[in-house]
């Protein structure tokens, strides 16, 4: 599955260790350009401030997982990695966050190109009023990014990679509200996919399907890293702990705590995680 998506640009973890010889010295580190570098990112609407003060590199080919009580802005933040806020009205930013190195909110970066490298899953499956096959094509047709002739290929390559090819493959034109719950959540995995993009963002995705469809798409999210870098919202700390390579826990408008999953989850650093991985409260 890996190899099906592809290499994407910005998501190759970078450079080899050195060689250890005899006069070698210590080894040194691994470094990487982030797939996301927040620095100082607050945000709010009108008056009200929502998140303040987030510094949080996103390493590319991971997943990170947002956690954290109702209201406290983990699902503000994920829809600023790709301007989904542009047009709530009365939206304001503050701080700087660059997508592999480059200024997102630069006034010569297109939001629509943000969108295409940063590709997005909402809570809820949202099909296209379209045939299946048309909402796979969908962001490939709007962005222009291949010929007519290569369409219908680009359908099966993205369906099979969801698996959701044998499902559907005599029913291309059909109408994707056929489908059930989880079928139309991975048909709309596959219209993300199907234009390539470096980064996915993921806002709840499994909170309305049932165990069995929540397992296949958990099961499919793995086997796209390291090939895809992905940025998961979930109030579900067992999906967290299953999925997530690191984990970024907010509580009240500000992040509170970051670190490696087991970590967080076993260690945490601070009190007010602590209690919200404990259950005592969220």
């Amino acid at each position: 599955m890996t190899d099906a998506v592809g290499t994407h640009t910005g998501t190759e973890t970078a450079l080899r260790q050195a060689e250890a010889g005899p006069a070698a010295g210590p080894p040194r580190e691994v470094a990487f350009t982030p797939a996301f570098s927040c620095r100082g990112v607050g945000v709010g609407f009108g008056a009200k401030t929502v998140l303040e003060g987030v510094d949080l590199d996103i390493a590319p080919g991971t997943v990170t997982a947002l956690v954290g009580p109702t209201g406290c802005g983990k699902t503000t933040f994920l829809r600023t990695l790709n301007r989904l806020n542009d047009r709530v009205p009365g939206f304001r930013r503050s701080g700087t966050i660059s997508l592999v190195g480059e200024d997102l909110y630069d006034r010569h970066m297109d939001p629509l190109v943000v969108r295409r490298r940063v590709g997005m899953l909402f809570q809820r499956p949202n099909p296209f009023p379209l045939s299946i096959h048309e909402n796979v094509i969908a962001g490939v047709k709007a962005h222009r990014l291949a010929p007519r002739s290569e369409l219908r290929s680009i359908t099966e390559r993205s369906l099979r990679e969801v698996g959701l090819w044998e499902a559907v493959a005599d029913r291309l034109g059909s109408s994707p509200f056929r489908l059930s719950g989880g079928q139309q959540q991975l048909l709309c995995l596959a219209r993300a996919l199907a234009v390539r993009p470096d980064v996915l963002l993921l806002d709840e995705p499994t909170s309305s399907l049932d165990p069995v469809s929540t397992e296949a798409v958990e099961d499919l999210l793995r086997s796209l890293v390291p090939g895809l870098t992905i940025v998961i919202v979930t109030h579900n700390l067992a999906q967290a702990r299953r999925l997530a390579d690191r984990t970024v826990f907010f509580h009240g408008g500000r992040m509170v705590e970051t670190g490696e999953t087991a970590e967080l989850f076993e260690n945490p650093q601070q009190e007010e995680t602590r209690n919200y991985v404990s259950g005592r409260f969220g």
